[in-house]
């Protein structure tokens, strides 16, 4: 049988055979925190050791203990290995071949046991919400929660799980109010990839729940995607799969430049020559070349490409119809490339059904709405993808499209407003330039629309209407939407032919 061992100094009180005060009840909440066969000692007591003897400390924060006012700073003995590695270290189990998370228990920092179930609800939340994404390896809930009430070391947890990430959290209730804190850890290097706070009322616990897992959740996913991106950048090509190739294309098409495009698409062919069933790779490839010709990165494309990434779209869509990824890329490939709004906007439907909290595949669903002239729709799905990731490296896609929405709803100095925000952080995103040169020539600021014009055609020299129309009249399916642009641009001094 294997003890815990709880250690503090302090002033006790002495009445038989029992013993009370608060160095009493400190001791005992410290030897929770230990795990079997180790020993949790206060700040106290290790000052008191100091070099005297030869142990080491592992620091664990400052911990709330329960009926002490102040927070107590705890230290586990050993490092970090406790008493129990005596009897020889587990073997570590082996990465899986995808991205691999466990979710562990939140620690309820209200100093009332009665919050455990929330705080545990709140976990099972989040584990299961993650768990719709088909890229992630997720760890069960029952092998997450063998470590409740336990002080751990990620880095342990990820040898003991076989996981690359970790989500740690807590919540702490403060009458009706209540708040929720939540890190993300990358074992491999222990660096904090992301950590956010949630503040809620209590009146509805369980739809509280529901809005801090999908808000984890669409804020996580893109930082996880980064971190992957990182991992497989540092891998030597010749032990590159499909997956690392992917990845790889990822981070050149997040660079959003002509060569990052370019770059991109023979990376993800090679994906798909090891693997041809790969839907990611096959619909991303349709994304890149529509970056090419509509946004002007490292065009032109010919008829034939065109007509490669409709047919690519279609295979994604096929094979990949349990891949919210695949599924949402592909449908706007169709938009774009096919003029199959319909269509997209239902295949996008069902993206978001196997994950509600993609915050792309909401991003992608406000586009495809905007072009079909629905700005009420398109503002409410954009306005969701923001919510869901706020800090996301390709979050002026939503800010520009949010910009189209609302020019054609003929909001036009909020159009001009959000298209300012996409061009601040990408000052050549096609796009957003576009909406601003109509906006400002519908609202009679015809000198600015033409500046913003001479920096668009130095990114598509030859651009004219034709040109544009060619290209426009399948991506935006609108009658009233199409003309509104091509009279903008015309305004703005874009020749004819």
């Amino acid at each position: 049988m294997w003890f815990r061992i709880g250690v503090h100094v302090g002033d006790i009180m002495v009445q038989g055979d029992n013993l009370f005060g608060d160095a009493v009840n400190i001791a005992a909440r410290l030897e929770a925190l230990a795990e079997p066969g180790g020993i949790c000692v206060s700040g106290v007591v290790r000052d008191h050791i100091g070099t005297k003897l030869p142990l080491s400390f592992a620091d664990l924060g400052e911990q709330q203990v329960k009926n002490i006012a102040q927070p107590i700073k705890a230290y586990r003995i050993g490092g970090e290995t406790s008493l129990i590695d005596a009897t020889g270290p587990a073997t570590p189990l082996p990465l899986p071949d995808k991205p691999s998370i466990a979710v562990l228990p939140f620690q309820n920092m209200s100093g009332d046991p009665e919050q455990e179930y929330f705080a545990d609800g709140m976990v099972e939340e989040i584990t299961t919400a993650i768990s719709r994404l088909p890229w992630l390896f997720v760890i069960a809930r029952n092998s997450s929660f063998a470590y409740k009430g336990k002080a751990v070391d990620v880095r342990q947890v990820a040898r003991e799980l076989g996981v690359r990430y970790v989500l740690e959290g807590s919540v702490r209730r403060a009458g009706n109010r209540v708040r929720i804190t939540g890190q993300l850890i990358d074992t491999a290097t222990g660096a904090h990839i992301w950590a956010d706070r949630f503040d809620g009322a209590l009146d509805d616990i369980f739809e509280l729940q529901d809005q801090v897992a999908s808000n984890v959740v669409g804020a996580i996913e893109p930082r996880l995607r980064q971190s992957e991106i990182e991992h497989a950048s540092r891998k030597p090509t010749s032990s590159l799969d499909a997956y690392d190739l992917y990845l790889r294309a990822l981070a050149e098409v997040h660079k959003f430049t002509a060569e990052g495009v370019c770059q991109a698409v023979p990376l993800l062919q090679r994906a798909l020559a090891i693997d041809p069933a790969y839907a990611p790779a096959a619909a991303l490839i349709g994304l890149c070349r529509h970056f090419q010709r509509d946004h002007g990165m490292g065009g032109p494309i010919l008829d034939e490409d065109v007509a490669d990434s409709v047919r690519l779209a279609r295979h994604a869509i096929a094979v990949g119809k349990d891949d919210p990824d695949a599924l949402w890329m592909g449908a706007f490939v169709l938009a774009v490339f096919a003029g199959e709004h319909a269509s997209a906007a239902g295949i996008i439907d069902r993206a978001l059904a196997l994950n509600p909290n993609s915050a792309h595949a909401w991003m992608h669903a406000g586009l495809v709405a905007g072009f079909r002239n629905q700005p009420g729709a398109a503002m409410k799905a954009l306005k969701l993808a923001m919510r869901l990731s706020p800090l996301d490296p390709q979050g002026l896609g939503a800010k520009s499209a949010l910009a189209l929405a609302h020019l054609a709803a003929g909001r036009y100095e909020e159009a001009l407003e959000w298209a300012d925000r996409a061009l601040y952080e990408q000052p050549r995103f096609d796009p957003a330039m576009g909406v601003k040169i109509v906006a400002c020539a519908r609202l009679g600021r015809i000198d600015e629309a033409r500046n913003w014009l001479k920096r668009r055609l130095e990114l598509q020299p030859g651009l004219t209407i034709a040109k544009w129309k060619k290209n426009a009249a399948v991506r935006i399916a609108s009658p009233e939407l199409l003309a509104l642009f091509e009279d903008g641009l015309r305004k703005a001094g874009l020749p004819e032919a």
